[in-house]
């Protein structure tokens, strides 16, 4: 049983990773700040399950508030590796807020790497995005691909920047590290502003679709299961494996266009989308697409789930959990 710090615990990915690692008999511990991007009542309901189990432990902070922060709301225990979630996330909003991202994204994980120093914790797994890519016109996207000219968007340059912070720890200070470029994540307790919650909530009353630019824009959708399984075995990496420095991508190996992604959201809602079209928003870009050879190679990650199956979850889940709001 190894001791697991997973900061954004109570988000999307990081609550079903948590349930994940309780589940595979390591001790969790928690952090997060309930950032108000969206209500901190949903964060609240995601985080039921951990909250009762003996092996996790939750802690509230921000990132941005430094070491002290940290040292006052973190136990004193052992930590084995560090799994940071915690991330001002979303594209468009970073174009408007940049300021917020990097303070986010760069500083508190600036904090975090001497934290970690600090407390001579050796492994940490990075969450990156897939958005560091931007509109690379080679695809797959490999991840020794060039991209010192590709970042298009504030949230984008913030993840990049994590990314070069943590092998500048890895080259001072021996931290072993995994860097996962996430590919649009989705499922049960997706954020309320992600496209797919959005068309779903959008269909069931009715509301057009909005389709920005011609339709054909695509996305590498990731189931959110499939998306911890690769963390799941990142940590196992980690803890196997010192002198470690490498980035992985996480993603489906599948894009799937916006109009065919709109049209398989109708099925499994059961109504016929209307679209309405609209300029392409700033930021955006045209297509993400992993090559997960390497992640295949050193983890045994392999998505499971078609989009089908995925879609068919996520409805099902919000489905669920609005019967239980009435």
């Amino acid at each position: 049983m190894a001791s697991i710090l997973v900061t954004g615990c109570a988000g999307f990915i990081g609550s079903h990773l948590a349930e994940r690692l309780l589940r595979d008999g390591h001790r969790v511990v928690g952090l997060d700040n309930f950032d108000p991007f969206y209500d901190r009542s949903r964060k609240q309901q995601n985080l039921a399950g951990c909250l009762a189990h003996a092996r996790f432990s939750f802690h509230e902070a921000d990132l941005r508030h430094g070491l002290d922060a940290l040292v006052d709301a973190l136990p004193a225990d052992p930590i084995d590796v560090v799994v940071h979630l915690a991330a001002k996330a979303g594209v468009g909003p970073s174009v408007q807020q940049p300021v917020a991202y990097l303070e986010n994204n760069v500083l508190g994980t600036t904090h975090l790497l001497e934290w970690m120093r600090q407390r001579d914790i050796q492994k940490l797994f990075f969450a990156s995005s897939s958005s560091v890519y931007g509109n690379t016109r080679e695809q797959p996207f490999r991840e020794d691909m060039n991209l010192l000219s590709t970042c298009i968007s504030p949230y984008a340059a913030s993840k990049l920047s994590g990314e070069q912070l943590t092998y500048t720890y890895h080259h001072l200070h021996g931290l072993d590290v995994l860097n996962a470029r996430f590919f649009t994540v989705y499922g049960p307790r997706q954020r309320p502003d992600l496209a797919i919650h959005k068309f779903v909530r959008l269909l069931q009353t009715g509301q057009p679709i909005p389709v920005f630019g011609d339709g054909t824009t695509a996305r590498d959708y990731t189931f959110v299961l499939d998306t911890v399984d690769g963390i799941a075995r990142g940590v196992d990496y980690l803890l196997g494996h010192t002198g470690v420095y490498d980035t992985l991508n996480l993603g489906n190996n599948r894009p799937v266009p916006l109009l065919e992604l709109i049209r398989a959201v109708g099925e499994a809602v059961g109504v016929e989308p209307q679209l309405e079209f609209r300029p392409m928003q700033a930021g955006d870009v045209d297509i993400t697409y992993a090559d997960i050879s390497k992640a295949q190679r050193l983890l045994g990650y392999a998505p499971q789930t078609t989009l089908t199956e995925g879609l068919a979850e996520f409805v099902r889940w919000l489905n669920t959990r609005e019967v239980a709001a009435v």
